[in-house]
């Protein structure tokens, strides 16, 4: 007897590729990378124009579009019968002939900008100094040792950092006039050598720290200071290296506290108060002499950055996520 075959239904596969999440899946990379780009490109530019702009003279600065090519032959921002370079002179689309105009003013001789340059980092590695010691022996002893009024002196130093930066401003100031050390190494050293944010970021990871090791000194025969010294703060350098990448970097970009402590002796200027006196006054801006000094300014960071560049991204991630 014959049989008859059941008749199947018929199954039509889609493309490949023709579904839609399939689809986006493969373009997510792509519109990743895009948005990267993108990001990177506005974040570059200003600074490429920058060092770009640093190397012409003022006319050729305002011109627009911006040429950001150099190309040979260098210029001097004066002609021959004293008058000044014109942007078409300099600028010829995209490119332009480079000058170093700038550099030799705010470097040559009699200028003020290496002494600012000194000032800026003696404030910034003897801030830093000062921070991890003062601010690693407060955290420890908010994190470790028990005393009356331990809790009330956290949420006061928690408390400051609430506080806007500027509303210390005035304070500070009159603070150091009546002590007389206005215009001072020593008034800027005493007001900024401790800060709220380090002593919290050291007491956070000191309380990291098992009881047991300290418990274990003890019984050695360590007192709380070797115990402190020898043994804590070493188990700390992941705290401290933080400490001292955002210190630095901050004080090396300190303004309104040059500002408030030694804003009227030049010779005590830092490198951003120095740039508002390259910046000249009223509607006479010398933005060749700002471009130099910002980029002069911005060169010995950028320098530490790409060196420590590991320590920078572990600072960020280690006073970000741990709690």
């Amino acid at each position: 007897m014959a049989t008859t075959a059941t008749p199947q239904p018929v199954v039509l596969e889609a493309p490949v590729g023709s579904n839609p999440n399939t689809l986006f899946r493969r373009l997510l990379p792509f519109i990743g990378y895009a948005i990267l780009i993108f990001v990177a490109f506005l974040e570059i530019t200003p600074f490429v124009l920058t060092v770009a702009n640093s190397f012409k003279c003022d006319p050729a600065i305002q011109s627009f579009p911006a040429a950001f090519i150099p190309v040979p032959p260098g210029v001097q921002c004066q002609n021959e019968d004293g008058t000044r370079l014109t942007a078409a002179q300099q600028v010829n689309g995209l490119t332009f002939n480079p000058t170093t105009s700038g550099y030799d003013r705010i470097l040559g001789q009699g200028a003020s900008l290496p002494r600012w340059a000194l000032n800026t980092v003696i404030y910034s590695v003897v801030v830093t100094v000062l921070r991890l010691i003062f601010d690693s022996m407060a955290g420890y002893a908010l994190a470790r040792l028990k005393f009356p009024g331990n809790r009330l002196l956290f949420f006061i130093v928690l408390g400051t950092l609430m506080i806007p930066g500027v509303v210390l401003l005035i304070p500070r100031f009159l603070m150091l006039r009546q002590m007389g050390l206005i215009n001072s190494y020593l008034g800027y050293f005493l007001v900024l050598g401790a800060d709220a944010f380090g002593i919290l970021l050291m007491k956070q990871f000191f309380e990291s720290i098992p009881g047991e090791i300290e418990e274990a000194a003890s019984v050695d025969g360590a007192n709380r200071f070797t115990t402190f010294f020898r043994i804590v703060l070493p188990m700390a350098t992941p705290a401290l290296v933080a400490l001292a990448i955002f210190s630095f970097q901050g004080q090396w970009n300190n303004f309104m506290d040059a500002l408030i402590i030694v804003g009227t002796d030049q010779s005590l200027y830092n490198l951003p108060l120095g740039l508002t006196v390259l910046r000249g006054s009223g509607q006479d801006v010398q933005y060749d002499l700002v471009l130099a000094g910002s980029v002069i300014t911005t060169i010995p960071m950028a320098i530490i950055f790409f060196i420590f560049q590991r320590y920078f991204v572990e600072g960020v991630s280690y006073s970000g996520l741990k709690g």
